[in-house]
């Protein structure tokens, strides 16, 4: 019983990396708790144990006994606690953000879509879809001063609807596009 008193004390002094970490019962000990070898190789150490505490204790069963090796995690230190909280916090801010983008993308292309198969459809009727557009313009402008969205996405998505509403516009002749100058 000793000598595995004097193996867990060792082995809880033991660095946080190691190659292998081994308990044997010595045949010359005066231990009255006969245990198997115990390894654990580099790859557990370095995931398990090099993360927290290391806690080692026997337990005496009436026809076995063991010895239970239990790897405890680090508490967070308080300010990666913060962290992780403000990070949460930010995630679910722009998740709520990319979804009111996305919705309201959606429905100027959809409306759009609409107007586009409409075979006897007027030019006022893009004036409320301009200001379908002109919303999800400001919400997309808003996400990229924000830091939501890169700058280069926000324009890419005004951009799509732009493309899409003069799409509709040639269609329907509404627009007709100046022929190119060549000098």
């Amino acid at each position: 019983m000793a000598s595995a008193a004097n193996g867990v004390a060792h082995c809880l002094a033991l660095p946080s990396k190691f190659t292998t970490l081994s308990l044997h019962a010595s045949s010359s000990s005066s231990c009255s708790v006969p245990f198997s070898s115990l390894s654990f190789s580099s790859n557990l150490s370095q995931t398990v144990f090099s993360k927290g505490r290391l806690s080692i204790s026997i337990i005496r069963r009436p026809i076995h006994h063991s010895i239970v090796c239990d790897a405890e995690p680090k508490k967070k230190a308080d300010s990666a606690a913060k962290r992780a909280r403000q990070a949460e916090k930010r995630r679910i801010y722009n998740k709520a953000r990319k979804s009111e983008i996305r919705t309201r993308m959606k429905k100027v292309l959809e409306e759009l879509e609409v107007l586009k198969k409409k075979p006897d459809a007027q030019a006022e009727e893009v004036l409320p879809i301009e200001k379908l557009i002109a919303e999800a313009y400001s919400v997309i402008d808003k996400a990229v001063k924000g830091g939501t969205l890169h700058r280069n996405t926000g324009a890419r998505r005004k951009s799509r609807l732009a493309r899409r509403k003069k799409a509709v516009e040639i269609h329907h002749g509404w627009y007709t596009p100046a022929p190119l100058v060549t000098a």
